[in-house]
């Protein structure tokens, strides 16, 4: 089955609203000061961008952390080794601005495309998981490079 369930695929595009959100308050002058005025500055722009993809580089740390489970031997201590690189990457390389933040983030998600596969081909993710993780990144990446190149 390589069709993406549907509650995992509604709740991966919902947990796209804060990117899509920010590269539109980004680029629209009028709906960032809207936001601004009643969400808050930090939910606007790269802000809310930084912040979520941190938080959602964390997450997907400890969604790896569980496919690592389904393994054992020196396949799981490499599982749960490579598991906890988003969160670490996300700590240490947020920092420093929004555009380099932004950059480093950009890079988090591709690597943690990359870990994706890996674990995809190690057959420790649902048949539909690299589907799901590919348009997930692409349209992240794109929203974070609303803030980063433009």
């Amino acid at each position: 089955m390589n069709r993406i369930p549907t509650a995992p695929l509604l709740l991966g595009l919902a947990g796209l609203i804060p990117f899509v959100w920010g590269a539109a308050t980004y680029l629209n002058g009028g709906l960032q000061a809207w936001g601004a005025s009643h969400l808050g500055p930090r939910f606007v722009g790269p802000y809310v961008q930084l912040f979520y993809g941190s938080v959602i580089l964390s997450f997907m740390s400890g969604v790896l952390w569980g496919f690592a489970t389904k393994t054992s031997g020196s396949r799981a201590a490499t599982g749960y080794a490579l598991s906890v690189l988003p969160a670490l990457w996300a700590f240490f390389m947020t920092g420093g601005g929004p555009v380099s933040a932004g950059m480093n983030l950009i890079f988090g998600f591709a690597g943690l495309l990359i870990l994706d596969a890996a674990f995809s081909a190690w057959g420790l993710t649902p048949q539909w998981w690299m589907r799901l993780r590919m348009l997930l990144t692409v349209i992240v990446i794109a929203c974070l490079s609303v803030g980063v190149f433009l």
